[in-house]
């Protein structure tokens, strides 16, 4: 599967969540909702964890995402390109595996890193891609 990239950097081809892979792996629900409450502090139930990506039409999964009408109003496909890098509004949603890791106050297995972190950890993508550009990292 080709990278598809949120508006804040998330990579929904790598979530266990998005759609394409809850129909490969609908036993990873579980694990999922698990490996959230985890690492991020927030747990659905497996039966909602369904997910088309922000970049669709109708969102499914994260409704009340701030980012997502903003980048859309400014006419953007991502954070990365906005003047106002990092706004309160990306900043609630920036993932930083070494955070992670310090909140969490332990190793985090490869396995947990490569399903509840890279999917989101989004600040170092979206760094790289505004020094792609030409725009100062913050």
């Amino acid at each position: 599967m080709e990278p598809i990239l949120t508006r804040c950097g998330f990579r929904c081809d790598l979530c266990l969540a998005y759609r394409p892979n809850i129909i490969a792996h609908p036993e990873n629900r579980q694990k999922l909702s698990d490996g959230w409450s985890k690492y991020f502090g927030f747990r659905l139930p497996p039966s909602e964890i369904c997910c088309d990506g922000c970049m669709a039409d109708n969102p499914t999964l994260d409704e009340h995402c701030r980012v997502r009408p903003c980048v859309i109003a400014k006419g953007l496909d991502n954070c990365a390109a906005c003047d106002q890098y990092v706004c309160d509004k990306l900043a609630d949603r920036l993932v930083n595996y070494d955070q992670v890791k310090a909140r969490l106050g332990a190793e985090i297995p490869d396995d947990d890193r490569r399903c509840f972190i890279q999917p989101y950890e989004n600040e170092r993508r979206l760094e790289a891609i505004r020094e792609a550009r030409g725009r100062s990292a913050t």
